[in-house]
């Protein structure tokens, strides 16, 4: 209810008022069974645009951060995130990991959408990063279709560490459906996961236009991080 009164009621309409998205590609999620939407990931906005324009409900699977935070805003931001659906995921272990392919398998299974970002982690820097493996594990284990999804200028909207949103139009742009099926059985492969999984990005890639790398982006956010605190100690 929480969540339906949100992108029909309040949410919504106001994201929809304000961004003004340009929708392209609507057609190509389905209007019901299982699927996985695929994205790439600029902006925390993301969580709520992508979403504001999509007929049928999808589930995310967030960090677990946005459910831990301390104080007011930690309780009201995990009550937002909780009652709107979305799944904590806790990205410190290779038991978390299969605990979160566990809940995604299991959104799948009751024939809904699960939004997944396969970089696992924003962007810091607009370009599109490796895609983690487990959204092909999740493809193959229930046998769904995958749509790629590129958000186009939410980077711009609201980068890395800017709390209140620039008002300005953004583009979210759906392609077709991406059929594993060739693959069914085999998502214990390492190899064919992979191969899945990169298929998924370059088909991201060519919706969104962004400069690829092709390293995690958590490797190369903790390597900038660490030259910061290099540069600032020289400075001292």
């Amino acid at each position: 209810m929480f969540y339906l009164l949100l992108k029909h009621v309040f949410l919504g309409p106001l994201l929809r008022l304000l961004f003004r998205p340009r929708i392209e590609g609507l057609e190509y999620v389905p209007d019901e069974g299982a699927a996985i939407v695929a994205g790439n990931h600029l902006s925390f906005s993301d969580h709520f645009l992508m979403p504001a324009v999509l007929r049928r409900r999808i589930t995310f699977l967030a960090k677990a951060e946005y459910f831990t935070g301390p104080g007011l805003k930690g309780r009201l931001t995990a009550f937002f995130f909780r009652s709107a659906g979305q799944i904590p995921v806790d990205r410190s272990g290779k038991e978390a990991g299969r605990a979160a392919l566990r809940e995604g398998l299991e959104v799948l299974s009751r024939g809904e959408l699960l939004g997944i970002y396969p970089e696992g982690t924003r962007s810091h820097d607009g370009r599109l990063y490796k895609g983690k493996v487990g959204v092909a594990a999740m493809a193959l284990g229930a046998g769904v279709p995958v749509v790629p999804c590129a958000m186009v200028g939410t980077f711009e909207v609201q980068p890395p560490g800017r709390k209140i949103p620039r008002i300005r139009r953004v583009t979210i742009r759906f392609g077709r459906p991406l059929d594993f099926s060739r693959y069914a059985g085999m998502e214990g492969e390492r190899a064919v996961l992979r191969a899945v999984t990169d298929e998924i990005m370059y088909a991201i890639l060519e919706l969104s236009g962004q400069e690829y790398v092709d390293r995690y982006a958590a490797e190369v956010k903790a390597e900038a991080e660490d030259a910061r605190k290099t540069a600032r100690r020289r400075t001292r």
